[in-house]
């Protein structure tokens, strides 16, 4: 009886569990990203890492050549119960310029393009009619540059670069750029933080 009755509970808790899943965005200087979507409810996982490239398991100096054909990116696990694609969409373009080519601020290069890998039609289909949103609405003054392309490839990225925000504070670049962007999340998706 006893075995039947767990058999039960755990067909029942994986029936109402639905799976998580991954996006993966590049919004220029992984860095500044990570530090943004970790703090998001209902994202489990940050990764930074590398994508979109042809050149197998890049390093961090591979992919600043701008030789590879790499984006420097985020994959996020997050949990859909508690926060949808269409969500964790419009904190990417909140966060950074999808109207800057291969340009984050005074991060040049293609690896700081703007860039949605999507894994699946229906994520294919969201960021699109995202960014078409984002035209009829007048969003933005110049024309939106955001790739979509499928996801092939993720490879994460030196250890050294994991959290790099929360264990490098005080360092300039995290002070006056990831702060800000930061900041700017936290104002603008207040609901949307952890509870601390």
């Amino acid at each position: 009886m006893k075995i039947i009755l767990i058999f039960f509970v755990l067909t029942f808790i994986s029936m109402n569990t639905k799976a998580k899943e991954i996006a993966v965005f590049g919004g220029g200087c992984f860095w500044c990203t990570e530090a943004i979507f970790e703090n998001l409810e209902g994202v489990d996982l940050v990764k930074p890492g590398y994508s979109g490239g042809n050149y197998p398991n890049p390093t961090y100096e591979d992919v600043c050549s701008g030789e590879t054909g790499h984006a420097e990116v985020i994959y996020i696990e997050f949990d859909p119960q508690k926060i949808g694609y269409e969500k964790l969409l419009e904190v990417f373009f909140l966060t950074h310029d999808p109207t800057t080519l291969n340009k984050q601020g005074a991060d040049v290069g293609t690896q700081y393009r703007s860039v949605i890998f999507f894994n699946g039609e229906e994520q294919q289909q969201k960021a699109v009619k995202m960014i078409s949103d984002l035209k009829t609405q007048k969003k933005y003054s110049n024309p939106i540059v955001t790739e979509v392309v499928p996801l092939k490839q993720f490879y994460e990225a030196e250890n050294y670069h994991h959290n790099y925000f929360s264990r490098n504070k005080n360092q300039p670049y995290c002070r006056f750029v990831i702060q800000s962007k930061v900041s700017k999340f936290s104002t603008s998706f207040p609901d949307l933080l952890k509870k601390q």
